[in-house]
């Protein structure tokens, strides 16, 4: 039986239950001072509370979808995801500096050769939002031989709420680059690490919200315009990417969809279709329907024209809750659009599941852009 079960969280729940019962009916029998009550006493016990503990953990993993597979809950599911493609009909910024971080490779303190990863401030001129990131130049950055040249640039966002420092400390995004690079994979590329919670506590989901944060416009013109007047980097959509696991894949999607003046490429990793509605959000849409029609993925596909740009969605047949949505979305996708995937037999909503797709997304990312 599968780790998501029904059947295996019943059959927990029946053996926590029987064990509490055998525990109450014979503690009377174990009452007695010897070594061997004592040990039973204690057996029961601790199976009692091993039972328990295994209940509410199924329950939680089945609400939650941490891990899909006995596989993957002992870290057995290590095989890499593969690409499935498809045929489809410094002067002046406003950056702030705030240090640097090492980055975990060999000779991880010669940026030349491991790269360095930047601290930044980013503070929006048109959104007035102010949000930290962290910019990982690759090795060719600091090189006599690219010392004219631009890079292409890759937005990383992590899901909701999430950190940034997860990206490199968890997700090793630098560390999979330098790796690819080393291989000769993929062309250099800037990763701007970031949560996509820059007006925190709220989820705002990448949105522009009436009356509220202006976050799509933080993420579309403030942080391109900032981080191309303080680094080398292109400023035109086709040298721009978006990648990012849940919340931040459906970010990803959306301002690449949305705005393809600004990005040309989006990896959506476990990313969902549209906003939800719930206590983090609150009302993204001001009540307008149209607006909230307009922020549904699979709606812009069916009403909109198509954009021409570049989507990479990923999901797992076992474990995932977007599987049959991303069937229906790559399904979807019109000319001049060009669509992706990466489906696991299983995988759930985890970093495992993502480490184990990040190497080939990012490949196919970082081939897709321009600088």
């Amino acid at each position: 039986m599968g780790l998501t079960s029904k059947k295996v969280l019943l059959l927990a729940v029946l053996v926590a239950v029987a064990l509490f019962v055998l525990t109450i009916w014979l503690w009377p029998r174990l009452s007695k001072g010897n070594w061997r009550a004592v040990l039973g006493r204690v057996g029961l016990l601790l199976a009692t509370q091993l039972a328990v503990f295994a209940s509410i953990g199924l329950y939680a993993n089945n609400s939650f979808g941490f891990y899909a597979s006995w596989a993957d809950l002992f870290g057995q599911e290590q095989e890499p995801g593969v690409v499935t493609n498809y045929q489809t009909g410094p002067n002046g910024t406003k950056l702030q500096m705030l240090g640097t971080e090492r980055i975990s490779v060999k000779n991880g303190g010669r940026p030349a050769s491991a790269g360095r990863i930047d601290k930044v401030l980013v503070n929006g001129e048109h959104s007035g939002i102010a949000s930290p990131a962290f910019v990982y130049l690759p090795p060719q950055y600091f090189q006599k031989k690219y010392a004219h040249k631009k890079f292409p640039a890759a937005v990383v966002l992590t899901g909701y709420p999430g950190t940034a420092e997860a990206l490199y400390k968890k997700l090793h995004f630098p560390q999979t680059q330098h790796s690819l690079l080393k291989q000769n994979r993929m062309r250099p590329t800037v990763l701007v690490m970031m949560r996509p919670t820059v007006h925190p506590p709220r989820d705002t989901e990448c949105m522009d919200i009436p009356n509220g944060p202006q976050t799509e416009t933080f993420f579309t013109k403030d942080l391109r315009t900032d981080l191309s007047a303080h680094y080398r980097i292109g400023r035109e959509a086709k040298s721009w990417g978006v990648i990012g696991d849940s919340t931040g894949g459906y970010c990803a999607l959306k301002m690449t969809m949305r705005h393809p003046d600004a990005y040309s490429t989006a990896v959506a990793l476990s990313g969902a279709y549209k906003a939800p509605r719930d206590a983090t959000t609150g009302d993204l849409f001001g009540g307008n329907p149209q607006l909230e029609r307009e922020n549904n993925l699979l709606w812009r596909q069916r009403h909109l024209p198509a954009p021409p740009v570049n989507l990479l969605v990923t999901s797992s047949k076992q474990g995932e809750g977007n599987y049959h949505q991303t069937l229906r979305f790559i399904q979807q996708t019109k000319s001049p659009s060009r669509i992706s995937s990466i489906i696991l037999d299983s995988g759930g909503h985890n970093f495992n599941t993502w480490r184990r797709e990040i190497p080939a997304a990012l490949e196919w990312l970082g081939n897709h852009l321009k600088a």
